[in-house]
């Protein structure tokens, strides 16, 4: 129960994006058979970039059925003026198939924050924003609007991953303004650590944020940790401090109840990861889920 509460369609597929960088046929082949298997009670949405939503339908028709209820996709949107008119025209050709009930965009500035508001309508959006310098003033934009926000915390290069007393700011503001968040790029590990900062041989190892720390560094800051608490618990790299009780899942002496894993999951609904198997199967090893 607790692990169901804490994990249920947690990862956000992203697999045409690096460092997994796949085709988009081998992306939805992927996605299709996670859909299938044990583990889907974590899977979550399929990222795509608006311009490639055609593309993405049609690699997977032949995957889709009508047992298996409409796919949920989550867009990128870049262009609002030119997007968010596909968007719709790609739910109405495709409905009870598949459905984009998600947007991501970027902004920088209150001005372009609002801008995006008044573009993206009815649907759900994520305004992804810079971690540094601090983004109150942004998130409060986003709590005026009804927008949800959105963190980047890795990439290809070393210098993608964030320091952990800017995530850990990030999380206050987003408690502090009451703004839900999804956070995404180099998080396919369940716990900090150093790994390859991409699938190639040889490839540098770099120290990587963990999705389970991003979790609890959320949950301390909700039962009113402030940012050195949020920084203890992002900074955390032995799995063994992550352990699965019978009612309940803890980090060290800080224990989330049912109850409590309920509102953290309203507070940060999603990582977007290049890689499912890697988050499940890392989950598993812990006894996590």
């Amino acid at each position: 129960m607790p692990a169901a509460t804490l994990l249920a369609s947690l990862v956000d597929y992203a697999g045409l994006f690096p460092p997994a960088g796949l085709s988009m046929a081998e992306a939805v082949a992927t996605y299709a058979a996670e859909r299938a298997g044990a583990d889907s009670w974590m899977l979550g949405r399929f990222v795509c970039p608006t311009a490639r939503l055609e593309e993405f339908a049609a690699a997977a028709a032949a995957h889709w059925t009508a047992a298996d209820g409409p796919w949920r996709a989550s867009a990128l949107v870049t262009r609002p003026e030119v997007d968010v008119p596909r968007l719709r025209a790609f739910n109405a050709a495709h409905a009870g198939q598949a459905i984009v009930d998600v947007v991501e965009a970027k902004a920088m500035t209150v001005e372009e924050i609002d801008q995006l508001a008044g573009a993206l309508g009815d649907f759900e959006a994520y305004v992804e924003l810079p971690l540094d310098p601090d983004p109150a003033q942004l998130l409060e934009a986003c709590a005026r609007l009804g927008l949800r926000a959105k963190a980047r915390l890795g990439g290809v290069v070393p210098d993608a991953f964030p320091r952990p007393e800017l995530v850990a700011r990030f999380l206050n503001r987003c408690h502090e303004a009451g703004v839900a968040f999804k956070a995404t790029a180099g998080l396919h590990h369940a716990v900090r650590g150093a790994h390859p900062i991409t699938y190639d041989a040889g490839a540098p190892r770099v120290t990587m944020h963990g999705f389970l720390n991003l979790l609890f560094a959320t949950q301390v800051v909700a039962m009113g940790g402030d940012a050195a608490d949020a920084c203890a618990a992002l900074e955390e790299r032995d799995a063994t401090a992550f352990v699965r009780e019978t009612d309940s899942i803890r980090w060290r002496a800080h224990v989330a109840t049912v109850a409590q894993l309920v509102a953290l999951r309203q507070a940060m609904t999603a990582i977007g990861s290049c890689s499912f198997r890697e988050p499940v199967q890392e989950l598993e090893a812990m006894g996590i889920a």
